[in-house]
């Protein structure tokens, strides 16, 4: 069959490799058209739009770029038509996907959506939009599922893509990976400051400015794939902080405690149970807005899952040097790592077993053959 992929983002581009893998695997003769990123591109298949073209951040910049986004939508449209695929698969990336499956749905065609749209945080009322427009939702967060059954939406809860892309990882030799990055033999505190220019600009210089004070670590910087070292050059003015591209499982392996800004990054620091601390800032008319109109309680992954506070959040005027240092020096007291173990470990349970991504290709290709 043919198969039209739209993803958004880094997280986007590595489940959606995972699920053209998986698909694949049900249906050998399978054609992808995509937008993504390089991991979608490796593994076949017509990349369409790369996600570095279309990330914008927060509700202002999206307003700034809404020319080029609407070009965007625009042009998607007369791609699908022209290639007229048998399967739609949208991957998270609401603002952008759902705009897409209205009119997909009324042109007829076939429309799955993989990785929910983040409706129970916000704007709940686009359930009905969602159920409108998109013939089988696969969700992958446990309390997902129990929210739109109560819209009368029935869902396939397929568990989270991140156990299989982090268990099927080739394991690293921690000795092997400090030689090869020039790495010290001090602790690492690994900082993840997000994937978009925006965040990192907001997020990394709070974090580096903790640098002096933690003598016996070094800090290492998780660059991302959609960025190039000179962007993150001049935030770099100590002799402790190292740069390393595009291995952030492998860091994350070997680390002892992490910063992380807000999202996907926050689950995956759990998964591989380094101990973090969770910072957020963004636009100050974006986070106005939002503060508005998102009704939950946490805004980590890890305690959306558990319910509860199991990581500090900064926020906003929360994420500043001083209330920083204080989190980070008490994550790396051992009796708070004890309790960070364990509250990973019951984590990972909620989030159900292996195999996500062939339970979705197989859901989709037996129900569209």
């Amino acid at each position: 069959m043919k198969y039209y992929i739209i993803a958004g983002e880094a997280s986007g581009d590595l489940h959606g490799s995972n699920l053209m893998k998986a698909l694949l695997r049900q249906d050998v003769n399978a054609e992808f058209r995509f937008w993504g990123g390089d991991l979608m591109q490796a593994v076949g298949g017509t990349l369409v739009k790369h996600y570095k073209e279309r990330s914008f951040m927060g509700f202002a910049e999206v307003i700034l770029n809404l020319k080029k986004i609407l070009g965007l939508i625009k042009f998607c449209k007369q791609d699908i038509d022209a290639f007229k695929p048998d399967v739609i698969i949208f991957i998270d990336n609401s603002g952008f996907n759902l705009r897409i499956a209205k009119w997909a749905k009324a042109q007829n065609y076939s429309t799955h959506y993989y990785i929910s749209p983040q409706v129970w945080a916000s704007r709940a009322s686009r359930v009905e939009k969602i159920k409108r427009d998109i013939d089988a939702m696969y969700v992958i967060l446990p309390f997902e599922k129990k929210f739109y059954d109560s819209y009368g939406y029935d869902v396939h809860f397929v568990g989270h893509p991140l156990i299989d892309a982090i268990a099927d990882r080739t394991q690293i030799s921690e000795y092997k990976f400090r030689a090869e990055h020039s790495l010290s033999d001090k602790p690492i505190i690994a900082l993840l400051p997000g994937s978009r220019k925006q965040e990192i600009t907001k997020m990394l210089g709070v974090m580096l400015s903790l640098v002096n004070d933690f003598p016996d670590y070094q800090f290492v910087i998780a660059g991302a794939p959609s960025q190039e070292y000179s962007f993150y050059k001049p935030f770099i003015k100590q002799d402790n902080v190292a740069y390393i591209a595009n291995k952030t499982y492998d860091l994350l392996s070997v680390s002892t405690a992490a910063l992380v800004t807000s999202g996907t990054a926050t689950l995956e620091t759990a998964l591989f149970k380094v101990p973090q601390v969770v910072c957020y800032k963004a636009n100050a008319i974006s986070y106005q807005i939002a503060k508005r109109i998102i009704t939950l309680k946490f805004i980590s992954l890890v305690n959306l899952i558990m319910d509860r506070e199991v990581v500090t959040e900064l926020i906003q005027g929360d994420l500043n040097k001083k209330r920083l240092k204080k989190e980070l020096e008490r994550i790396l007291d051992e009796d708070s790592r004890i309790t960070f173990f364990i509250d990973y470990y019951d984590l990972e349970k909620k989030l159900g077993g292996k195999g996500a991504s062939d339970k979705v290709a197989k859901l989709i290709f037996q129900g569209n053959k």
